[in-house]
């Protein structure tokens, strides 16, 4: 599960992992389950609507583009 928002990034999901040797004549299995969350706190703000992700080969890749910074309004007031 990923959820993006415009300052951060949260990861949730369920590592399975199993491995297993023979080394004379001894067979070992290792078996490691559980689950993890990261949050990844973003250095500038960006497009969440834009976000795209990929999960291949064990690898998850996402594309976060920059939202444009905010520009300063200036308001004239007519002081009548």
């Amino acid at each position: 599960d990923v959820q993006v928002t415009a300052e951060a990034v949260s990861i949730n999901g369920e590592r399975k992992s199993e491995t297993k040797t023979e080394e004379k004549g001894v067979t070992r299995s290792e078996f490691r389950y559980g689950s993890f969350r990261r949050v990844i706190p973003l250095p500038a703000r960006i497009k969440n609507d834009q976000v795209q992700a990929e999960y291949k080969n064990g690898v998850l890749s996402l594309t976060l583009p920059k939202a444009e910074a905010e520009k300063n309004k200036v308001v004239k007031v007519n002081l009548g």
